[in-house]
Order: structure tokens, then sequence, then C-alpha cells
């Protein structure tokens, strides 16, 4: 296995590698509510959605949409839109639901079509009335995630090397253990007291590892001795910087950017555990909502709206250019021979060498930032990444966006924290008040300061 990161020496061998940025979409076109919307040292942009539809998406990412999910002309763009108005159903039957829902997913070549799952029949009328079709399943999602707990406990005091991937699978009502065989998912799984009627097994011998050996993009290097890739630019308080992978460096450590000129400084870091950090650049470098694609287009981040299980996502690297696939599951484990990280998206999206800490995209909307995976782009392959909201939340920090104002979060525990406020990360179910009425929320996201709950009727419901 390579080191973590790709050492200076190497440096001639490695191109940069950049952060992906995103376009504002316009609104779906649909029943459901709209969606939210070298010498004198230069100052150098750090590269780092409201839902919409895809007719203003890049057309590169369109094509990469295109060649990699196999869809026809014109399909990539239909299919964006329809799962961005599929989050908003999804959130409201979450919150109609409540204890019986039991996850919700997109299928077809444009995601046309939006599954919700319950535990009991009676509920399928609901569904049904929000144009979804209805999955009567056996456990809730709740239950489910009660499962993996009890898994990412035992993951803490058990060598997982030979099962080193469980999630939800929620388009199954299941938990999965991967495993490299059935003795070793059973090690596992009686090490956390669950019975084989609890989890569901996936045999395979890939072993995720981290992809940090080749940096694409706009390269940035850590301690003047290793190279990674930046990610989405954030702020906090005064201070610009960018979100990246945590696997890339400590607190503390200095870099340097893809001219070699100073840069910033790890301002926190987590990994294993989680796979996130953010580094605070010095005043040559400017925090933006854009991410370099390839030809010289850029898409601008909009939001952090948390996109559904089948719903397509594109990520950027240079090792493997534009490359795009399905989320499969949220809420995924994984152990890398580093360590064991919680909590990331598995998706199918293939990425190498060189693509980790790359910015994950759905539409407009900031996914998160890659951490590793298994196979390669010749033969297919399993990408994670790190959600990018988790990241937002526990470090205090802004996303960068085409509407996001400057400021930092309020705290999460303060005696205001039932106000709704710009820079809080907001999950599925959370209530909050504004201008004197009460909303619920219906997707995950970070909060924009220019939509308000008010404003957004595809992210908040009045109730």
């Amino acid at each position: 296995m390579v080191g973590r990161h790709a050492a200076r020496s190497r440096r001639a061998a490695l191109t940069a590698l950049g952060a992906l940025v995103l376009t504002a979409l316009p609104s779906a076109a649909s029943a459901a509510p709209p969606p939210a919307p070298g010498p004198p040292r230069p100052v150098v942009p750090v590269v780092a959605g409201t839902p919409g539809a895809g007719a203003a998406a890049p057309a590169r990412m369109l094509r990469a949409m295109e060649r990699d999910l196999k869809l026809a002309p014109g399909q990539a763009a239909v299919r964006l839109a329809n799962e961005a108005e599929a989050g908003t159903r999804a959130g409201l039957l979450h919150n109609t639901l409540g204890d019986r829902f039991a996850g919700a997913w997109v299928s077809g070549a444009t995601s046309a079509e939006l599954t919700v799952a319950t535990t009991d029949a009676a509920d399928t009328a609901a569904i049904e009335a929000q144009g979804a079709k209805a999955a009567v399943v056996g456990k809730g999602l709740a239950q489910l995630r009660a499962v993996k707990e009890k898994l990412d406990a035992a993951a803490v005091r058990t060598a997982t090397r030979q099962s080193p991937v469980w999630y939800v699978d929620v388009p199954n009502n299941r938990v999965t253990v991967q495993a490299i065989s059935e003795s070793a998912a059973a090690r596992f799984t009686e090490a956390a007291g669950l019975s084989g009627q609890d989890v569901s097994v996936r045999i395979s011998a890939d072993q995720p590892r981290v992809l940090e050996d080749l940096v694409g993009g706009d390269a940035y290097y850590i301690n003047d001795e290793a190279r990674c890739s930046i990610g989405f630019s954030v702020t906090k308080d005064d201070q610009q910087g960018f979100a990246t992978a945590g696997h890339c460096g400590d607190p503390g450590a200095t870099t340097t950017g893809y001219n070699e000129a100073p840069q910033g400084t790890f301002q926190a870091s987590t990994f294993p555990g989680k796979d996130m950090a953010w580094v605070g650049v010095n005043s040559d470098w400017t925090a933006t909502p854009d991410v370099k694609a390839e030809g010289g287009e850029k898409i601008q981040v909009a939001g952090s709206v948390e996109a559904l299980v089948g719903a397509s996502v594109c990520r950027s690297g240079s090792t493997t250019g534009w490359r795009c696939g399905t989320i499969e599951q949220h809420d995924t484990s994984v152990t890398y021979p580093d360590g064991t990280i919680d909590g990331v998206t598995r998706t199918t999206a293939c990425a190498e060498g060189g693509d980790s800490g790359g910015p994950f995209v759905s539409g407009t909307q900031a996914q998160g930032t890659t951490s590793g995976g298994s196979g390669d782009c010749t033969s297919g392959g399993t990408t994670f990444y790190q959600p990018v909201n988790p990241l937002l939340s526990d470090f205090g920090l802004t996303l960068k966006t085409t509407s996001a104002a400057a400021e930092t979060p309020a705290p999460q525990d303060n005696a205001a924290a039932d106000a709704w406020a710009a820079g809080r990360v907001y999950q599925v179910g959370v209530t909050v008040s504004y201008d004197g009425a009460r909303y619920r929320c219906l997707q995950g996201h970070q909060a924009q300061g220019a939509g308000s709950p008010a404003s957004t009727p595809a992210l908040w419901q009045r109730v």
C-alpha cells in the first residue's frame, strides 16, 4: 500500500487536483413545492446547491453523467430535476410517517420513480398521494440504524479488516456487512451481539483504501513533504479556508499552495473515526464558491442539500477526470488499513489514487469530499465520501456558496437554538421558529443566508 500522502520528491510525476464547484439550477417543473433556491504574487482563489433542474448544469457534468450512467442525450438534465424535487416529497413523508418511515430512494434512468418505505400498509395511500411508490417492509429506519450502531460499537473493540464495510441498505430494508468470508462476517456480527437474522452478508475481496498517492487539480502541500487536494471553500468568522480529508494532515500542519506560495495551517482534523479537516488560509488566498472543472469550466456551489439514495453524484479529479455514479448507501462504515471511519456515503463513482479530498456534487449541491475506495476507473470501483454537512457542523464552518453570508454558525445549543439561523446544519424533522411561525425541515442541509424557511418550501414545511 502507498503512504498516506504522495512524497514531495514525486511532485513532477503528479498533476494538481482541484475542488469541484457547482452552478445554481432552475426550479424543477413538477407539482412538488419549488426547490430552494508567479512576479507579484496574485490573490489566488481557494477552489473549493439549492436543488433544481439540470438544464443549467455545466455541459461537461451532463456529458459525464450520460457517459457513466449510460443515459440518452437529454436524460441527465431531466434526472437532476427529478432528484431535486424527489427530496422534498421524501422529506414530507418522512415527517408524516415518523417512526414508521423506513427510508426513501429514487430509481430509473431519469430517477422518475420515488419509493418510500413504511412499516405500516395503512400508509400506502398517503405515500401514493405524494406521487411515490409505497414499499411495506418489516423494519423502520430507526431500527436499522440501531443495528448498525451495535456494529459501530463492536468495531471499536474488534478488528474489522476482514469485514471492512457495513451499512444500512435502505432499498433492501436490512443492514449489510461486507466481508471477505462468511466466517469473518460471523465473528464481527457475534462481537456486536447480533444474530444472522439481524444482518445480511455480502462476500467481497475488496479492501478499501484512502486515495491519496496522486493529486490533481489545485494541489496543496503539507509540511513541505506531502500533498493533497483542496475541497470546498469555507469560512469561520473572518478566517477563510477550505475543507479537505482528515487523513491529509494533523492540526498545526502547514500548507503551501499549488504555486508553492505559503498558504495556511490545518485548524482541525479528524481521522480515523471520521475523515474530515479544514485549513485556514492567509490573506493571499480568497475563498470562492467556485470549483474547477475540466476545460476551464466552473461550477458554483449553491448549498449542501443531502441527496437521496439512488441519486446521481459526480466527482472531479485530475487522475480520472469527471466521473459520475449513484449513491448506494448513506451511513456507511468502512475500515481502511489506517483505521475505521463511520458515517460516510458509498457510491458507484470510480476513483483512483490522487482523487482523495476532491469534491462530490449532486446538481449544484455539495455532498462531501472523497475519502477512499476500492477498484479503479478501468474495471470499475466503489468510492466513499465524507459528507460535508457533518464536517461543517463539527468544525463550526460556513460553506462558501453563491448566496451564503460569511458568518460563523450560531452555537447549536445556545438559548436561541429553537430559532432558525443561517449557518446551522439542520436534519430532516427538526423544527424551528422563524418570523413568528413554525417550520419543519424536509431535507438535511446547512442553512444559507438567502434561504429562510419562508422562502425555501423545498427545504422547510410550515407547521
